[in-house]
């Protein structure tokens, strides 16, 4: 086939292509329809390109006309142009509802995750806070202390009345661990302040301002001392500027820069002198203030240990009292011998009064159901001082036992609330006795290792609990004590959880507060919960957690 040949062919199709658009166009077809064949159509129609005829509806209206079909045929193609653009714009309007709600929670969404940068940002500023704190309580203990640690210790015990606080008692001011420091140690103490300003939001925010100002003007004397030309005031003055401010109280002071502000500001005599005078006045305010803040503590701390010193005095008996005690108590014992001869002599007897004399409201008792009576509680009295001082003995048995690293005391009690008991009217409530072990330790996990090592620990978490309680009286000892874990209710959530050891009379129930974690059942791992020789023991530790990507 030659080349002539095959462009008519092209020239044919193209043609009756065109034939084909302007067709459909005529019909309403749209740019979306245009490129669709019988064979490629999302719409599987085979006759895409033919036009519909319905022929039964020419049939009926052929007494019309041709004309007016046509006519019907016209309107019925705009009508359906129409209802496409509806279409269309109906569409269109569904897209931008879709799009302004993408838009909306896309800005939701940014604003919970701006929330919860908030969130953690305070959240990792209390952390560093704490990092701070824990390292200098470290450089604390190990002796190494610098003075950033000495002034925050202060700062945080400052108005805390417990009895650490009080065995920690300074009588020195706070500025005086500036003494002996040199112009680059009292520059990095103004670096760790701002830190501490920085992470406690304004807490002690005073303390930390005095303390800046003493600070800087301790660097600006030093410095002076090193270029004595420096010096606006000569040394023959200085004597008579610290006359000035010694003895004077912080609203003597305060009115005393009244005064110079007015001679700087009118020009009064040698400003430059009364400029030096100002400069240094804020540094011994700052010394004033602190001074008098410390005094205050003092008082209330001094108040505080002498009401402790006098409950003790109250409470414990001095050597007087013990023995006048004695005294008393070999008095007393002579007397009841005494009486125990004069009653085996027959002194004590009753008079015998006939039955028809006595009164006939009281009771007639047996004297064999009374003599047995008279035996059991002289049994009862004996059992329960033998089992007292067994229990004490056991208590001082679990006591002296060796505790494992890690281990401390754990005897702090929950309030329970007041129940009352079906056998209290026969036996008398009392708590029972306990010795309790908290295990604590370091969680070396990812986090911690990638943040921390063994010069810089991670803080302690607790690992378990070693309860014992001592039912040595226990009536019914077949039925064994029983535990039960209940949620805090002080508001604490989630973090901790009560659990609260109940058995029979005549003990009461008994709570202490515990960190509310999954436990580990294993005896392997060390659990154990059994009663046995009167002692009920609850060992556990919590089950370790792992965390996988």
């Amino acid at each position: 086939m030659d080349s002539r040949t095959l462009e008519k062919r092209e020239r044919r199709l193209q043609k009756k292509e065109e034939k084909n658009r302007k067709r459909r166009e005529k019909r309403g077809w749209d740019q979306e329809l245009m490129g669709y064949t019988n064979e490629d159509n999302p719409f599987g129609d085979a006759n895409l390109l033919e036009p519909f005829v319905w022929h039964k509806k020419r049939q009926q209206d052929k007494h019309l006309g041709e004309d007016l079909q046509s006519d019907r045929e016209k309107s019925r193609i705009m009508e359906n142009r129409r209802e496409l653009e509806r279409v269309k714009e109906r569409r269109k309007e569904r897209e931008a509802e879709q799009a302004a709600r993408e838009e909306e929670m896309t800005m939701m969404q940014r604003e919970r995750e701006a929330a919860m940068f908030e969130q953690w940002e305070s959240q990792e500023g209390n952390f560093h806070l704490t990092q701070v704190k824990l390292r200098s309580k470290i450089r604390l203990k190990d002796g190494r202390a610098k003075a950033i640690d000495l002034l925050a210790e202060y700062a945080d015990n400052m108005w805390t009345m417990s009895e650490e606080t009080l065995d920690k008692l300074d009588v020195n001011e706070p500025y005086t661990v500036l003494n002996g420091l040199s112009e680059q140690d009292l520059e990095d103490l103004l670096e760790d302040i701002k830190v501490y300003v920085e992470l406690e939001e304004g807490k002690n925010l005073d303390f930390w301002k005095d303390i800046t100002t003493i600070v800087e003007d301790e660097i600006r004397n030093l410095q002076q001392t090193d270029d004595k030309q420096r010096q606006v005031v000569n040394r023959s003055v200085q004597g008579n500027v610290a006359a000035i401010f010694l003895g004077k109280t912080y609203s003597q002071l305060v009115l005393l820069k009244q005064q110079i502000a007015t001679k700087i500001g009118g020009k009064q005599g040698d400003v430059s002198y009364w400029e030096h005078l100002h400069q240094q006045l804020n540094a011994v305010m700052a010394r004033a203030r602190l001074r008098e803040t410390h005094q205050k503590i003092l008082q209330q701390r001094l108040e505080q240990l002498r009401s402790r010193q006098l409950e003790e005095m109250y409470l414990a008996p001095d050597e007087e009292a013990q023995a006048a005690d004695k005294a008393e108590s070999s008095k007393a014992d002579g007397e009841s011998q005494a009486l125990s001869l004069d009653y085996d002599a027959g002194m004590y007897s009753p008079r015998l009064v006939p039955s028809s004399e006595a009164d006939p409201s009281l009771s007639v008792v047996d004297e064999l159901a009374d003599q047995q009576a008279l035996t059991d509680a002289r049994h009862d009295v004996a059992t329960s001082s033998e089992a007292s001082r067994h229990e004490v003995s056991q208590m001082r048995a679990y006591a002296s036992k060796d505790m494992e690293p890690g281990e401390a005391t754990f005897n702090v009690q929950v309030p329970v609330e007041n129940t009352s008991f079906l056998w209290q009217s026969k036996y008398r409530p009392r708590k029972p006795r306990f010795f309790n072990r908290v295990h604590c330790g370091f969680e070396w996990n990812k986090y911690n290792q990638t943040h921390y090592g063994h010069d810089n620990p991670p803080p302690k978490v607790v690992h378990g609990y070693k309860f014992n309680i001592f039912y040595p009286d226990l009536i019914d000892k077949r039925v064994a004590p029983e535990y039960k874990v209940v949620n805090s209710g002080d508001g604490a959530g989630k973090e901790f959880c009560i659990i609260r050891f109940h058995a029979g009379p005549p003990y009461e129930d008994i709570a202490f507060k515990i960190v509310n974690r999954e436990w580990e059942f294993s005896r392997k791992h060390g659990f154990r919960c059994q009663f046995r020789n009167g002692v009920f023991q609850l060992h556990f530790r919590y089950r370790r957690q792992f965390y996988r990507r």
